[in-house]
């Protein structure tokens, strides 16, 4: 029976992380179908045992006994469940977390790439380019490279969508000369970062490639003829000119949206960004 209520556990769970939202900030959306594999696998195994329970197949149970090489003493039944019913518990019971500059903030963002404190290789959070090329070879990046350079470069005017951010985020800082001096429109939460006694303002979207594993901050810094009042977490939609220049803090050139338009607008009701392949 504790293991019947444990696997519905995990329907529940599944169910729970994709009516509240909470599944977005774990995996990609476009991995979804992998939510409902599982839940519906969980829910056969639930049925599985709830049917043996019900039977009480003595024959099977006396079998079992005789030929049993699992967890015997009552303690390791006790952590053995207990792990399982965890992931359950942390599930249900943590917050939505809140997608702002503090994250930002505190982990500092660098270019192009950053591992995790934890030494965990495997685990590595990016920062304004987003990186595919760990998941290819050289030649089939590249490939994805140059199609998607063939679908973008051609428009003299790039609008950066939902759908689309990742994907041009890493063709514009790949290839940046191929896109300089063209407008470019998209809507990010600000970051005002101070480094080195320098002030610059970012425009920022939370990404994920696969999985929170790989999920990062990818934007662009932006500019304005004049001073402005806005503050961090403010959304904005801003229409510029591409231009190239040198920021110190990371001591390489980087492109920068000379701002021509911009609007205050309300956060999205997902705040991320998902890369598609």
């Amino acid at each position: 029976m504790i293991r019947f209520l444990i696997l519905i556990g995990y329907v529940w769970l599944m169910m729970f992380l994709q009516i509240s939202g909470k599944l977005n900030q774990y995996i990609n959306v476009h991995y979804r179908y992998l939510a409902f594999l599982s839940m519906g696998l969980a829910f056969l195994l639930a049925l599985v045992q709830l049917f043996k329970w019900v039977k009480n197949e003595k024959h099977t149970a006396h079998h079992e006994d005789d030929h049993h090489h699992g967890m015997q003493k009552g303690y390791q039944k006790v952590i053995g469940y207990a792990l399982l019913v965890m992931p359950i518990v942390v599930g249900l019971a943590f917050p939505k977390v809140s997608l702002d500059t503090t994250i930002v903030e505190a982990k500092g963002f660098q270019f192009p790439l950053s591992k995790e404190s934890t030494g965990d290789p495997y685990f590595q959070t990016q920062y304004l380019r987003p990186d595919t090329s760990i998941y290819f070879n050289t030649s089939d990046y590249q490939k994805q490279m140059n199609r998607l350079l063939d679908k973008y470069t051609k428009n003299q005017k790039i609008v950066i969508t939902d759908t689309n951010y990742l994907e041009l985020m890493e063709i514009i800082y790949n290839y940046p000369s191929e896109f300089i001096g063209k407008k470019i429109q998209f809507k990010g939460f600000v970051y005002h970062s101070t480094t080195e006694n320098q002030k610059d303002m970012f425009l920022f979207r939370f990404g994920v490639i696969h999985c929170i594993a790989d999920s990062g901050v990818f934007g662009l810094r932006i500019d304005f003829d004049q001073p402005t009042s806005y503050k961090n977490n403010d959304w904005l939609l801003v229409e510029g000119e591409l231009v190239s220049e040198y920021y110190a803090p990371f001591k390489r050139e980087l492109p920068v949206v000379k701002v021509s338009q911009v609007k205050k607008i309300q956060a999205p009701k997902n705040e991320y960004v998902y890369r598609t392949f």
